[in-house]
């Protein structure tokens, strides 16, 4: 047996349960890991409300990283003893110990930490789809990044910095400013004092951006858009604020003939393949410092409500870690 936080009925962060469960022995092309640290993201509380729909009862998170105690049947090239790392499917990071497809899971490389780890590999290879998969900026580029001081708002910022880009970034508070700034961000706009279209508009000097990262929804719509040159690219990828309304097609032609898409990460790493040439791209700026992986806030797994209503209530900044 082992503990784990399951949810028997979607809702608030009341419904994160700390409960005894049986998980069972690894199968054919199963690992067994001891999760050492486990990440949280804005997408467990989507999945904790019901916002995206899971059957109940289930263990959230998706993402964590840990060490192999047993190894299913099959082939594989870990063993027992290895550190790795997953993200996505299957549900289930927020458990003292799981299971976990052999071929979804990354061996983690030397000099990266279980805790940077756990807290970048979604955040992390969300930011690697955006910048290297989606809308690679060209150098001296002009880029807005919105919820820049945000765990995938750190990371974009500092990896389009050193693609060569000049990043812009919205922020809700001067201490985040402070913090955007000191990665990569070359001009945070503090949303709360200034109109940041306005803001976009003047450091652009009229002209706008090619892309604006938007992982914040609802409250920067249609924004986002008036933020954009002719035939920019608006990547909607989060509903922090909640989900953004229906778009027209018509809207992006009257707005400049722009581009919108929706990236779920799962769909640029549905081979083992894909996943690990973006893992692999993700672990060499870590390694090489270009991108530091900043793990600001650390909570007890078993406290996991109180964690996910510091994030709703945007308390926290860069990464955060549940630790079993």
């Amino acid at each position: 047996m082992t503990h784990a936080i399951r949810i028997h009925k979607a809702g608030p962060a009341s419904a994160l349960k700390w409960q005894e469960v049986e998980i069972g022995k690894p199968k054919k092309g199963d690992l067994l890991i001891r999760n050492t640290a486990v990440g949280l993201n804005f997408i467990d509380t989507y999945h904790r409300k019901g916002l995206y729909p899971i059957p109940t009862p289930f263990t959230p998170g998706v993402e964590g990283a840990g060490v192999i105690e047993a190894i299913g049947a099959g082939d594989t090239k870990l063993k027992v003893g290895d550190r790795v790392a997953y993200c996505s499917d299957p549900l289930g990071s927020y458990a003292e110990r799981r299971l976990f497809p052999a071929d979804r899971a990354i061996k983690i490389p030397s000099g990266i930490s279980d805790e940077q780890a756990a807290s970048m590999m979604l955040k992390g290879l969300t930011a690697a789809m955006l910048l290297k998969r989606i809308y690679k900026p060209a150098k001296g580029d002009k880029v807005l990044i919105h919820a820049a001081a945000g765990g995938v708002g750190l990371i974009l910022c500092q990896w389009a910095k050193h693609l060569g880009a000049t990043v812009i970034g919205t922020v809700s508070s001067r201490k985040k400013a402070t913090l955007a700034k000191a990665n990569g961000c070359d001009h945070p706009i503090i949303y709360t004092d200034k109109d940041f279209v306005q803001q976009v508009k003047r450091l652009t000097r009229g002209q706008g951006v090619p892309v604006v990262y938007d992982g914040v929804g609802k409250d920067t719509y249609p924004g986002s858009l008036d933020c954009l040159q002719s035939r920019g690219m608006w990547i909607t990828f989060g509903n922090a604020s909640g989900p953004v309304p229906p778009v027209a097609p018509l809207t992006l032609l009257q707005k400049g003939s722009l581009f919108m898409t929706r990236p779920m990460l799962n769909h640029y790493i549905t081979t083992t393949e894909e996943l690990t040439s973006l893992a692999r791209e993700l672990f060499t700026v870590v390694r090489k410092g270009a991108v530091k992986i900043q793990v600001n806030q650390q909570y007890t797994l078993k406290d996991a409500a109180k964690a996910h209503r510091d994030l709703e209530q945007r308390k926290t900044t860069g990464s955060t870690i549940l630790v079993p």
